[in-house]
């Protein structure tokens, strides 16, 4: 796919306690900038080396295809990028203030944490905690 937005995504544990919102924060997200950029196609791209958390691989396909199929649904062209495979790519960026962004999506929304996390700065509530300890080790 050229001239689109590329979105490398990861879909990290604590998204699973609000994989909707998630799904839907992402699409705003990625509307905005959509509609900065003045384009209409996206290319979604799984892409778990951004994060040291992922969520479990069924929460994460949800996640994508909800965001893939909400973004169709408002009349965007996208394409989604295998889901757990090795992938080649080559990609070229435009010079423009936009051409690389990050961005983070919280599961929480717009509710009050108890902290941020030291090593991300993404909030966190204490409850959940527990599910970070349930993770299976992350493969090498």
């Amino acid at each position: 796919m050229e001239d689109c937005l590329v979105v490398f995504s990861s879909v990290e544990k604590l998204d699973e306690l609000n994989a909707t919102g998630v799904a839907d924060a992402a699409k705003n997200s990625i509307v905005d900038v959509l509609g900065k950029l003045k384009e209409n196609r996206v290319m979604l791209f799984p892409f778990a080396h951004l994060t040291s958390t992922l969520s479990s691989p069924q929460v994460a396909l949800e996640v994508l295809l909800s965001l893939e199929a909400s973004l169709k649904n408002d009349g965007f062209t996208v394409k989604r990028a295998p889901f757990g495979w090795n992938k080649e790519f080559d990609i070229k960026s435009k010079g423009h203030p936009l051409a690389v962004l990050s961005k983070v999506i919280c599961p929480y929304g717009q509710m009050e944490c108890d902290f941020l996390c030291p090593y991300c700065t993404n909030p966190i509530k204490i409850q959940d905690l527990s599910s970070l300890r349930e993770a299976p080790p992350r493969r090498s």
